[in-house]
């Protein structure tokens, strides 16, 4: 085994943050002596395209890296995207792309596989990939070379990253990463020979894109047609579920690190999957059925972390934590733990991210409120009780008036609302609605503490695949930049009310790679190649590079991101099933223009999203009742049979709505 770590060390006191490529972090994996060769163990180097600091807390990779280190036939490290000054130094030093645990070149595992949580990571990859030595476009890799593989949200839609990856996992990788090793293994073993009939084999996986497998056709700007190249290659590649999270006991090892990381906090995920149905959440779209985790699971597993970390916070994580059936019980245990734990040097903070404004309570503000206070964060999404019932976020003012009373009256001074703008059928009157809600919430704060304050934070709404709003044409840079002068304007004297907004102009960037083609990949080509890396950064984004890289290969900025789609119009993600029918999500696109909601299926009957009988999966839910807000209360008969049939015609013009 090699190690770089005598050319790596001298270069530590020339950056900033050493600590970031030393590895040593309390609940690491360090590895072993073993012999890599044909019959050592299958390594994976499991990458995460952005710095350290963000990319440790990644619960995914978390769990990928200890299941496949309790293999005895394979091994897992780690490595991130290094920074600006640490990448300058290991190019002038011919030091190559290496893991945090051994210091190992990239170069010298079997698999590099990337966690890509956003599309503007993109050119991270390729920044990693070409610092690793190994060649960036899949056609010229030799079967010595690392198999390239990525999973994550963003890999949904892996076609605009088609010729750099080998293959895309779409899913929950607890499962398929073993039937992966398996068969690496075995090609190990027999030699590396042959790397496209591996790339063969490797596409009959379920749950895997290989998309050298699959032949792409055009017709001047439409696609026409995605075909497999190979009888025995699937026509259409569907995600994989993990059935019981209650098996997957993860991370039972989380990782402590050395130097400050964002999300700095012992995380538990308590359930995946989500069926509010917003209409704009990729997230909750992908995810489908809902499978809580059990609650005593949830208690042990909060309990050792925070054992074996030495955290005194915990963040309770998924797409909607107040919708966790046992949340409060939980909170009430986490608590007494706490308290009762031999050496504890003081009661442990709870977050709960991702709540839901009908679903926080005075019940569970008041149990939160036993631990040190942090902030609250809601996410009304859209400012009018209309719009809402566009995207399906059927939440009314008096909820989000009821949370905030909740939380300022059990002793919170700060509140973060998050909204999105440039929605489908928006309105100014729409997003003024934003200030209106921000300035009342303030109010209803200054009520109780003058020291009361409401974050608000916007971002410019983009489109993604696998949702009902993929149809939708995206606001232009300047309808956003428009909207958010709106929102300043009726902000800036408000007391207490501070406001903060997403870059348009990443948003625009954004869009040109969410629904993009295979076309799409010379454009996050050029970008890379013009140093366009970090994207997600504000300080090194540049919407020239994309523009002009759009220009240079012949492409539209506006068909590619400012234009509405049409229903028989083949998607470019149309070979790649989240499992749920495409005349679903067209349905629930045409219910969105006419304001037509839809409850959580959790607690209705069935809409054949496709999810549950396609898998033969079912919700795995603690309680028959629904959490407060679980019926969502709208009074309206928003049953399945009420959605608008597929003839009627979206009232949208222009692809500027």
């Amino acid at each position: 085994m090699s190690s770089v770590w005598a050319r790596v060390e001298p270069l530590l006191a020339r950056v900033q943050k050493p600590a970031r490529y030393i590895g040593c972090e309390d609940g690491a994996i360090a590895p072993g002596q073993e012999i890599f060769g044909p019959e050592g163990p299958v390594a994976w180097l499991l990458a995460y395209p952005d710095t350290y600091e963000i990319g440790l807390p990644n619960q995914g990779l978390q769990i990928l890296y200890e299941i496949l280190n309790e293999r005895p036939d394979a091994v897992a490290e780690r490595t991130y995207a290094p920074w600006q000054d640490m990448n300058a130094q290991m190019r002038s030093h011919s030091v190559p792309l290496f893991s945090v645990e051994s210091h190992r070149p990239a170069a010298e595992f079997d698999l590099i596989a990337f966690n890509l949580s956003s599309e503007l990571v993109f050119t991270n990859l390729l920044e990693m990939l070409d610092l690793a030595g190994v060649p960036i476009h899949t056609e010229r890799r030799a079967p010595t070379d690392p198999l390239v593989i990525v999973g994550g949200h963003a890999a949904f839609n892996p076609e605009p990253i088609a010729d750099f990856i080998d293959a895309a996992v779409l899913g929950e990788g607890e499962e398929v990463i073993a039937e992966i090793t398996d068969l690496v293994r075995g090609w190990k073993r027999a030699g590396r020979t042959s790397r496209e009939g591996f790339l063969r084999e490797l596409a009959k996986i379920p749950g895997v894109y290989v998309p050298s497998m699959y032949m792409v056709h055009f017709e001047g700007e439409r696609l026409v047609a995605v075909e497999p190249r190979f009888s025995d290659v699937p026509a259409t590649v569907d995600k994989r579920t993990v059935a019981d999270l209650g098996q997957w006991p993860y991370p039972k090892r989380p990782l402590a690190p050395l130097t400050e990381v964002v999300h700095d906090r012992l995380s538990v995920e308590v359930f995946r999957g989500c069926t509010r149905g917003c209409r704009f959440c990729q997230a909750g779209m992908i995810t489908r059925p809902v499978r809580e985790r059990p609650a005593e699971q949830v208690r042990v597993m909060i309990s050792e972390g925070l054992r074996r970390t030495g955290y005194n916070e915990v963040s309770l994580t998924s797409l909607s934590t107040a919708d966790f059936s046992e949340i409060e019980p939980v909170v009430r245990g986490i608590l007494a733990d706490s308290e009762a734990r031999p050496g504890s040097s003081g009661t442990t903070t709870i977050n709960l991210p991702s709540l839901r404004v009908d679903a926080f309570t005075v019940g569970l503000a008041a149990e939160v409120n036993n631990g040190r206070r942090s902030g609250l964060t809601f996410a009304p999404e859209a400012g009018s009780w209309r719009l809402r019932q566009v995207i399906n976020k059927l939440i009314t003012e008096e909820d989000l008036y009821g949370a905030a009373e909740s939380a300022f009256s059990q002793g919170w001074t700060r509140l973060k609302l998050y909204f999105l703008t440039g929605l489908p059928t928006e309105t100014d009157d729409d997003t003024l609605g934003i200030a209106e809600l921000a300035r009342n919430v303030a109010a209803i704060g200054h009520s109780h503490t003058g020291r009361a304050s409401v974050n608000v934070s916007v971002g410019g709404f983009v489109p993604k695949p696998h949702t009902p709003f993929q149809w939708f044409g995206q606001n232009t840079e300047n309808e956003l930049h428009r909207k958010i002068s709106l929102l300043r304007n009726a902000t800036h004297k408000v007391r207490g009310v501070n406001l903060k907004w997403h870059d348009p102009a990443a948003s625009m960037a954004e869009g040109i790679i969410s629904r993009g083609d295979r076309r799409i990949g010379k454009v996050i080509e050029r970008v890379w190649r013009e140093g366009g890396i970090f994207q997600e950064w504000g300080e090194f984004f540049r919407l020239g590079r994309w523009t002009d890289a759009m220009v240079a290969e012949g492409l539209s900025v506006d068909w590619y991101v400012h234009r509405h789609r049409q229903a028989d119009e083949i998607l470019p993600w149309e070979h790649l099933t989240a499992g749920l029918h495409k005349d679903f999500l067209w349905d629930d696109w045409q219910a969105a223009l006419h304001e037509h909601g839809v409850e959580d299926c959790r607690w209705t009957p069935c809409y054949d999203c496709g999810v549950c009988t396609g898998f033969g999966i079912e919700h795995i839910v603690a309680s028959n009742t629904p959490p407060a807000g679980g019926s969502q209360g709208t009074g309206q008969d928003l049953s399945r049979g009420g959605l608008i049939p597929v003839s009627v015609a979206p009232v949208l013009t222009g692809g500027r709505s």
